[in-house]
């Protein structure tokens, strides 16, 4: 980001870039301890997940007041403009990975009770490993203003599909195999969908984050083959 001839211009524009980060850092952080919460099936660890959320939300009006007064104080054109819209959006949809991120967290508390089958949980394990990373890639790409490492996102997100297709696969045997597992695969089934739409706002961010340094809107390139996603991020 070049400099202007208001300093205050500048750090208003930094202080979007912070928060933004902030931001990423507490949901890809819920998103962890989400999954730590289903695994050990924790219900007071799930009520602390839950709560983690709130701050999340607070930082999003933070980032959307902090646009709109600069565009309304500052009348922005051009990348400067683009910059504020980048953060609204961009806060849009680390609050909605928050929210998914959360609801997985709900889950746990609904199935506590529940004939635990663990091996069941192994896949939706996988899906959030690759979920944080995409995350925390696509961060690391607005920070730095990379449009290579963000449209490395959006070509790799079809891997969650694939890793969502593999956990349905999953979940439907052992519901195949024992009745008793119905209820909690079930839910781990609303689970592994959760972590399938946090990957696709990591693909809307890193589209965002293309937007922000173009000013053009991204055409996706030709998926890569399925087992080259592997070791991708």
């Amino acid at each position: 980001m070049g400099e202007h001839i208001a300093k205050s211009y500048d750090k208003l524009l930094e202080g979007l870039i912070t928060n933004i980060s902030e931001m990423g850092g507490l949901a890809e952080k819920i998103l962890s301890d989400s999954m730590a919460s289903l695994n050990s099936l924790n219900v007071d660890f799930a009520h602390k997940v839950i709560s983690q959320d709130k701050r999340i939300d607070v930082l999003q009006k933070k980032i959307e007041e902090l646009a709109i007064s600069t565009i309304a104080r500052r009348q922005p054109i051009s990348v400067d403009l683009r910059e504020c819209i980048a953060a609204m959006r961009i806060a849009a949809d680390l609050e909605r990975i928050g929210d998914l991120a959360k609801n997985i967290a709900r889950r746990t508390m609904l199935i506590s009770s529940e004939n635990p089958a663990s091996i069941a949980i192994i896949g939706l394990k996988t899906m959030q490993e690759a979920a944080s990373s995409q995350l925390r890639v696509v961060i690391d790409a607005y920070i730095e203003k990379d449009i290579e490492k963000a449209k490395e996102i959006i070509r790799c997100n079809n891997r969650m599909n694939a890793l969502e297709d593999s956990v349905f696969r999953d979940l439907l045997t052992f519901m195949m195999e024992d009745p008793r597992n119905i209820t909690f695969c079930t839910h781990l089934l609303f689970c592994s969908k959760n972590l399938e739409r946090i990957g696709d706002h990591t693909k809307d961010i890193a589209t965002t984050i293309i937007y922000l340094v173009t000013g053009e809107l991204f055409v996706q390139e030709a998926s890569l083959p399925t087992q080259q996603y592997l070791g991708l991020l």
